[in-house]
């Protein structure tokens, strides 16, 4: 029997960087990973779909060319090089965090493997492997609606879609949350028709109303259709097509794609860990955790997607930094409510910190404010005046969240996160010196508006 501080089931960004953080705090670490490492995030999520967007920004700077005075501009698309590119860099990074594991306090097992008892797991290969804390970061699956149909030929998760021979002439998104959003902007620029069908009143329903109805709009003018209300019930073949029958306001409506992407969210990956052998509670939504992400179990924990809390890498990895200082009985200061969130449509939406609705439900006083991209020169010399900037601010003027849509919304929101962090003031903000012409200068902008 091999025995470490530590064992990791999972070698996605909570996973490894969790590995690699308890290696430099001297810690020896036994991580398990029937896959390649990285995870979702780097191997069917946020890296290779951030480079389908890459290719959806270049196809339509190449479609408004006439704006820049660049005329008559012919071009041909290869959808193969899409593909081949975004292998290429996927692959790169994998090698990467394969040689940040290459550490001698860290054995890196490529297997999967399951529990024998809180503190003891099984590989596949029949090896049993002990250790003082178990780390359980599994991440998590793609769901899909249990309708008939649903696993036709066609039918695709965020998985497969990304690996897909052509672009589809017609594309039918189930799904108007993060993942099926961000493929229908992609898609859309990519050429596709493109129609997206979700069962709740309005798009990205985790984000402030402002927002999920302007990106809305946005979508729109671009042609993506967005139907919000429709019960999707059925599935069937249609020659050498789909048809999704679907419900809306009482009518019996469908619509007719070549493709169909299921996008309705994701489950914690929980399946094969035997985690009833140990005690370990659980519930459809994931493992149970305290603040410590400490399972009911001592010195059981469990980190990223797998626990239901905020299924984000960045998430992810910070909670494992979290319980890796909490083992070492070290000060902890991350701030695990606030965490920056983004959707890379286009136009970008992203978010920090509390919606307007969570604040009226939680009868908490505050004061918002907007700003408009259209009145930033930067935005406007970039030909993109579409977007907003939203701030709220408590009481005291404490600024406790930001929404956002526009233009490089997912790297401004860091700033706002940041000094959510710091409890700095409206007031306070509207003093900071920002470089002029930039993106910024909006959340000054807006905090100036209080």
């Amino acid at each position: 029997m091999m025995k470490s501080d530590i064992i990791i089931i999972g070698a996605g960004p909570g996973g490894y960087e969790t590995a690699i953080y308890a290696a430099r705090n001297g810690l020896s670490v036994t991580i398990f990973e029937n896959r390649k490492p990285g995870g979702t995030c780097l191997n069917e999520g946020c890296i290779p779909t951030k480079c389908f967007c890459r290719n959806a920004e270049i196809l339509d700077g190449i479609k408004d060319s006439a704006e820049y005075g660049v005329n008559d501009m012919a071009y041909t698309f290869d959808f193969g090089q899409v593909i081949e590119r975004k292998n290429r860099i996927v692959a790169g990074l994998i090698e990467g965090v394969e040689f940040l594991l290459k550490n001698k306090l860290i054995t890196f097992v490529k297997e999967a493997a399951s529990l024998i008892d809180a503190h003891s797991v099984r590989s596949v290969s029949g090896e049993i492997y002990s250790c003082d804390h178990l780390i359980i970061a599994t991440g998590s699956v793609s769901k899909n609606l249990p309708i008939p149909g649903n696993n036709l030929p066609g039918v695709l998760t965020s998985k497969e879609i990304l690996d897909i021979e052509k672009v589809p002439e017609n594309l039918c998104v189930i799904g108007a949350g993060v993942i099926g959003l961000e493929f229908a902007s992609v898609f859309n620029s990519f050429g596709s028709k493109v129609t997206v069908l979700e069962y709740a009143k309005e798009i990205l329903p985790n984000f402030d109303a402002d927002i999920s109805k302007r990106l809305k709009q946005a979508l729109g003018k671009k042609g993506i259709e967005i139907v919000n209300s429709a019960a999707v019930e059925e599935i069937r073949e249609n020659a050498d097509r789909l048809s999704v029958k679907y419900g809306y306001k009482g009518e019996n409506r469908e619509v007719v794609a070549d493709t169909v992407l299921m996008a309705v969210g994701r489950a914690a990956n929980v399946e094969s860990l035997n985690l009833d052998v140990a005690g370990i509670v659980y519930s459809s939504k994931g493992i149970v955790t305290d603040d410590n992400m400490e399972t009911n179990i001592s010195r059981v924990y469990a980190i990223g997607d797998v626990n239901g809390k905020c299924m984000l890498a960045h998430a992810a990895t910070f909670q494992g930094r979290k319980v890796i200082d909490h083992i070492l009985g070290k000060e902890n200061t991350i701030r695990l409510d606030i965490i920056p969130s983004a959707v890379f449509t286009r136009p970008e939406a992203a978010m920090v910190g509390c919606t307007e609705d969570e604040c009226k439900q939680q009868g908490r006083v505050y004061r918002s404010k907007k700003a408009m991209f259209r009145a930033n020169g930067k935005a406007l010399s970039m030909g993109e005046p579409e977007g907003i900037c939203k701030i709220i601010a408590d009481e005291d003027g404490v600024i406790i969240g930001c929404h956002m849509l526009g233009p490089h919304t997912a790297d401004i929101i860091q700033e706002i996160s940041a000094l959510i962090n710091r409890r700095t003031t409206v007031d306070e903000l509207s003093s900071m010196i920002h470089a002029h012409p930039t993106l910024s200068e909006i959340v000054q902008e807006c905090a100036r508006e209080f």
